[in-house]
């Protein structure tokens, strides 16, 4: 195995990357712990933030080079990739302008000398995907690196430029060797990683079968872990929702970033048969006149998918749901041309026996649904062993919260299809994972939360 870059518009190889020896690895670890004990946990929480502030500058600075990168190695389109690039720039500077006040210590009412205050454990190794190969890393690295761990950092192995880049930026920024690593590591090397005693934290975005291995090895361990792994979002279409609101956001919701997000738009659930097969034929239009092509191409709106591999998996669970009655109303073809295209795709009729049922497509896969009622829209949004992501469409607000209090996920979406903040937390219930990321209760996962008592000494 090695990290490389294959272009996916093209299909070529770029360039290929070897990988670390176990040597390599664990003296990568040795250096991040000593450089944690003998600096960087006992810097202050403004110098650490002044390092990560510092970086999100630079990012700004070369924001043409950076955007560069994710639509090479993973199809990206180009607007979509200055637009992660903003995004990651504006977590950096949220964390550095917050931490000081997240990190500060908190008297306890009514316990006269007590007081908890917030210190970092250590080195905490993370585990990252592909699909936006910035924002991935910045939820774990700005978090960490203000409150004071150092970062050994193993990113997925198409987009070793990406991984490399945004190591630079710390490197750039001022930061110590030692304090953010990218490492070019393997499955096997990241289990002993998870196994030794000086990496105090996990934390994973991946798939589910992932999560499971790598949490049962921290477990084993004593050690803590937070997983982000994936979802079947739903998007709940009530019966007083605008139905053109609830169009233009499912055609975002669902084929922005090739339709390759944790949190994208999977299923689509519409309250009424007539307002559904309404939705579904301007479904089938909307999805008709996407433009797919080169993601280079700023008139682009549907880029390539991220690999053969993962274009052969969304191929065969389309046809394994053809075969098991379902109908495919628009797309589940291989595009005709170079690269690892796919049709945007709708799918109907999908039944509870049906293998797509039950799965998360990771591409620009709908499934559509349509029921007789509220309660069974939120039955079948809940009939999921996910629970990430999920979107309700009301013109009554207030009745939408309502609906929302009963959705099994760790985000609901009132009428409209995502929003990316710094200071929004990010995860999910079931087995889309637990932890969070993002926010203050982000940077709250890997601390020790030390309680200090004083009493009197007289």
């Amino acid at each position: 195995m090695s990290f490389r870059t294959i272009n996916p518009a093209t299909g070529k190889v770029v360039e290929e990357f070897p990988l670390q020896s176990d040597e390599q690895v664990f003296a990568a670890l040795a250096t991040a712990h000593q450089r944690y004990h003998d600096d960087w946990k006992n810097r202050s929480v403004a110098e650490r933030a002044r390092i990560v502030g510092r970086a999100a500058q630079i990012l700004r600075e070369k924001r043409d080079e950076y955007a560069t990168y994710p639509t090479l190695e993973m199809g990206k389109v180009i607007g979509q990739s200055y637009a992660e690039v903003d995004l990651v720039a504006d977590i950096l500077d949220y964390y550095a302008t917050n931490g000081e006040k997240f990190l500060a210590p908190q008297a306890l009412p009514g316990e006269p000398g007590a007081t908890v205050v917030a210190e970092p454990i250590g080195v905490i190794l993370a585990i990252e995907p592909w699909n936006f190969p910035y924002y991935q890393l910045a939820r774990v690295a700005a978090t960490q690196l203000v409150a004071g761990n150092v970062v050994l950092m193993k990113h997925a192995e198409n987009v070793p430029q990406c991984a490399l880049a945004f190591a630079r930026l710390f490197e750039e920024a001022g930061a110590p060797e030692g304090v953010y690593t990218n490492l070019f590591c393997s499955i096997e090397q990241i289990g002993k990683l998870v196994e030794d005693f000086r990496v105090r934290g996990v934390a994973l975005t991946g798939s589910e079968r992932a999560g499971a291995s790598v949490a049962e090895r921290a477990g084993r361990n004593l050690k803590k872990v937070i997983l982000e792994l994936g979802g079947s979002d739903p998007a709940l279409i009530l019966e007083g929702a605008s139905l053109d609101l609830a169009i233009e956001q499912v055609v975002m919701g669902r084929t922005f970033n090739s339709g390759q997000g944790c949190v994208n738009i999977k299923r689509v659930i519409v309250v009424g048969k007539e307002r559904g097969e309404t939705m579904l034929a301007a479904l089938k239009q909307r999805f008709a006149a996407l433009k797919v092509g080169d993601p280079n191409d700023a008139t682009t709106a549907l880029g390539p998918i991220s690999s053969e591999r993962a274009l052969e998996g969304l191929l065969k669970q389309i046809e394994d749901a053809r075969a098991a009655g379902a109908t495919i109303v628009h797309g589940g073809k291989r595009v005709d041309r170079a690269g690892f295209y796919l049709e945007p795709t709708i799918i109907t009729n999908i039944a509870r026996d049906n293998p797509l049922y039950p799965q998360e497509a990771f591409g620009p896969v709908l499934s559509f649904y349509i029921v007789n009622s509220e309660e069974e829209a939120i039955a079948l949004a809940n009939d999921s062993k996910y629970g990430l992501g999920a979107f309700v469409f009301d013109t009554d607000v207030e009745h939408a919260k309502q609906v929302a209090s009963r959705i099994d996920a760790g985000m609901v979406y009132i009428n409209s299809c995502f929003a990316d903040s710094p200071g929004l937390p990010f995860g999910g219930v079931k087995n889309s994972g637990f932890g969070r990321e993002l926010s203050e209760l982000g940077i709250g996962e890997f601390i020790n939360r030390k309680l200090v008592r004083v009493a009197n000494a007289a």
